[in-house]
Order: C-alpha cells, then sequence, then structure tokens
C-alpha cells in the first residue's frame, strides 16, 4: 500500500460519491458487496490487468487491454507512444477503466488521463519516483522508457467496487 493518509481519504471520499450518484439498480448490486479505500489499495498491488476504453475521432467506442498500477488511489498505465489509444487519448483524454478478476472482484472507473511523461513537454513532478517503481516492476531495460512508451494517471470523476466476498480477496492476496 503505497497511499498516503490523505490519498486514503480521498479515495473514500470517491467511493462513496459514486455510489450515491449511481442509479438505483447499481446501487442494489454493489452498496453491500463493496470494499473501502484502505481494502482496495491493499488488494490492487503490483500489475492488474485493466479493459480500457477510448474513442475515436468519430466518436466510435475503442477497448483494449493495457497493464494496470494503482498508485496513490489512481490508475496508472502505460502504452506504446504509436498504438491507436494513444493518439485516442492525446485527443480525447476522457477514458473508462475495468479491472475484474472473475466474479470475485469487479473495478470501475470514469476520469481523464494526464500524460506523464509527454514527448514534447515537461513529466509529471512525480514521474521519476513512478519510473523508478515501473523500472523496478519490468526491469530496466525491456524498451527505451523515453521514447517508446507513454505513461497515464487516470484523474477518476467516478469509481465504484463489486466485491461480494472481501475474505476471499483477502486470502488470495495474501503471500
Amino acid at each position: 500500500m503505497r497511499e498516503t493518509p490523505e490519498e486514503l481519504k480521498e479515495l473514500q471520499a470517491l467511493l462513496e460519491a459514486s455510489l450515491s450518484r449511481s442509479t438505483s439498480h447499481l446501487r442494489s448490486i454493489v452498496t453491500e458487496r463493496t470494499l473501502t479505500a484502505e481494502q482496495l489499495t491493499r488488494i490492487l498491488t503490483g500489475m492488474c490487468t485493466l479493459a480500457l476504453s477510448t474513442v475515436t475521432a468519430k466518436g466510435e467506442p475503442r477497448i483494449s487491454g493495457a497493464d494496470g498500477h494503482f498508485l496513490h488511489g489512481k490508475w496508472h498505465f502505460g502504452t506504446a507512444r504509436t498504438a491507436a489509444k494513444a493518439r485516442h487519448l492525446a485527443a480525447r483524454p476522457a477514458a473508462s477503466v475495468a479491472h475484474m478478476r472473475g466474479e470475485d472482484l469487479g473495478v470501475f472507473t470514469h476520469g481523464t488521463v494526464e500524460i506523464l511523461n509527454p514527448d514534447d513537454g515537461e513529466p509529471a513532478a512525480d514521474w521519476p519516483d513512478l519510473l523508478a517503481y515501473f523500472k523496478d516492476f519490468y526491469g530496466d531495460d525491456p524498451f527505451d522508457w523515453d521514447n517508446d512508451v507513454v505513461y497515464y494517471r487516470l484523474h477518476p470523476h467516478w469509481m465504484t467496487v463489486y466485491a461480494p466476498d472481501i475474505a476471499k480477496l483477502t486470502a488470495a492476496s495474501q503471500p
């Protein structure tokens, strides 16, 4: 868990506000089967496969996979600078991601991406720390970090979690 107490507080407020603004149908499914911010950050460790949704210039939806890392209460993910999703996000930064583990966990997030390492501008202030994390996770030499990949942080405006059995999830995340 890398979140500060303030980040946990912000994430908890987001989870509560998102659920309160959801439809009665979604609330009937999720309300008694959700997680707290602290529980969520203890479960979302390492790499989590994301379904990433973007939109083309014609307004057509596109979905693809991405390696997601839940750090400081937000999703972080990368792709090749030449990928279609990179073009979509550069032009239209709104995105949605879903991380699902069978019927045991669903984390659904809508927000706006921030480019962490733009090729034509200053990187995010915390990019050196994030880059160190990614290099530690993936290894130092899989590609040219400055030119081959672009990383994003999804700033969520809505997030909800479905987890019917917290004990099963926490048992699975134990070493």
